[in-house]
């Protein structure tokens, strides 16, 4: 018999199907035994009753085991209907069990709370809890619904690599690889550079591009390997239009992700974020005006925002201005990447931003330099070599228009949406300092 998968049983009432997947929950009560089954579609209750050709199989299966169950679908007595739980009108009643993969004892039941480290180090577990599964359904949502939004605005998706021959931040820590003889190679700390290039091929081009940072940072918002999406578009006349498209964009995104996954917003006991018609927009300084008259505090470095300054601004726009998301403008050049666009009559603040979320940066962005001498003499300025950048540079001696992008962070954007306090919980996998699968200091031990 073809194989039904739990979300479509609702259609097969008073009919026999075959299900496959796990063992969710057993109850026994009496002489009757109680399952929940879990397939990637969903969770149904099933009962083996005294006679059924089952019994046998069914006193020994415990949660996790993989079966595969024959059973007839009964509509549920009224009484017992659970209208706000899937499959809550039927019931399988079981036939007959297989057993196709035993489970060892197990560590602790599936979605018990625990700390965020002990969750880690059974991730090959845990990943399976509805919280887990939730966290990353919201995720591939969220990277699919970006990237069709982006496509809607005519941006041509391409491969960054993982692998270069310099960096791309012009100073941020990097992972040396040890391979390539006398050159040196890293990994890659952005796609930057290779999506400016792109702009050069597509005009408007995007990446969904993994990034590496070894960066000496164990906090809630950092990670050694992180990914991100970035755009960038081409013949712009400043920083605002690439925000304008980074808004639609975030709109769109968030609205999927809202009417997808509406009930995971009531489980995490958070709600749908606030976007009213345009996101606030405070230049750095004015941001952190408000925020020294607001919350009474001076601001001791006023060239960037503190973690402070994101939640203390987030929530004054949150009370007052009905929104989520913030834009901050206007940081100094000298305190941005090589390659941001700084107007004479501006000086001495770029044309930059960073979105927060939240009460979190979850991108950053800016016009970029596009004449070639300019970018030249910025790279001089920073003590950088123009040299080592020439691959790079070809795509600006050759012309290149006025352009600009940003880059957001996914697991960022995963966790402030269901307000995770831990970017880790919202990376499938992470890597950071202290952990690569399983924490660093225990293997040292």
């Amino acid at each position: 018999m073809e194989r039904t998968y739990i979300k479509d049983l609702g259609g097969k009432i008073e009919g026999e199907v075959v299900i496959k997947g796990y063992i969710n929950v057993r109850r026994d009560q009496g002489k009757l035994v109680f399952f929940d089954f879990r397939d990637m579609t969903g969770v149904v209750q099933g009962v083996v009753l005294p006679g059924s050709a089952a019994k046998d199989v069914a006193v020994k299966v415990r949660p996790e085991w993989v079966v595969e169950v024959k059973g007839k679908v009964n509509k549920r007595p009224e009484k017992n209907i659970q209208k706000e739980k899937q499959n809550g009108n039927i019931e399988l009643e079981v036939l007959g069990m297989k057993v196709i993969s035993e489970a060892h004892e197990l560590p602790f039941e599936l979605g018990t709370e625990v700390n965020l480290d002990t969750h880690l180090d059974y991730l090959p577990y845990t990943l399976r809890s509805d919280r887990s599964r939730d966290i990353f359904k919201v995720q591939s949502t969220i990277l699919h619904a970006y990237r069709n939004a982006l496509r809607k605005h005519n941006f041509t998706e391409f491969e960054a690599p993982a692998l270069v021959g310099g960096d791309a931040e012009g100073g941020a820590a990097v992972f040396k690889v040890e391979y390539f003889n006398d050159k040196k190679a890293f990994l890659a700390t952005s796609p930057q550079l290779y999506k400016q290039i792109m702009v050069g091929a597509f005009e408007r081009a995007f990446t969904v591009a993994k990034i590496f940072r070894a960066e000496k940072s164990a906090t809630t918002r950092h990670l050694s390997e992180a990914t991100c999406i970035d755009f960038e578009m081409g013949f712009i006349e400043n920083e605002t239009e690439v925000m304008k498209v980074l808004e639609t964009v975030i709109k769109e995104t968030v609205n999927e992700v809202a009417k997808t996954h509406s009930e995971v917003f009531g489980k995490f006991g958070t709600e749908v974020p606030l976007m009213p018609e345009a996101f606030p927009v405070f230049t750095l300084a004015e941001a952190q005006a408000l925020i020294e008259k607001e919350y009474s505090r001076k601001i001791e470095d006023t060239n960037d925002m503190s973690p402070e300054d994101e939640r203390q601004i987030c929530e004054y726009a949150k009370k007052n201005l009905g929104s989520d998301f913030v834009f901050i403008t206007r940081f100094p050049t000298k305190k941005r990447a090589f390659y941001t666009y700084e107007d004479a009559s501006e000086a001495p603040f770029s044309r930059g931003f960073d979105l927060l979320f939240k009460g979190l940066e979850i991108n950053s962005g800016a016009q970029r330099i596009h004449d070639y001498n300019e970018l030249v003499e910025r790279m001089k300025s920073r003590g950088l070599n123009p040299e080592k950048f020439s691959f790079y540079l070809q795509a600006f001696k050759y012309g290149m228009p006025p352009h600009g992008g940003c880059s957001t962070g996914i697991e960022r954007f995963t966790a402030r949406m269901l307000e995770i306090p831990n970017v880790k919980e919202a990376t499938s996998f992470p890597r950071d300092m202290g952990r690569i699968d399983s924490r660093m200091s225990t293997e040292e031990e």
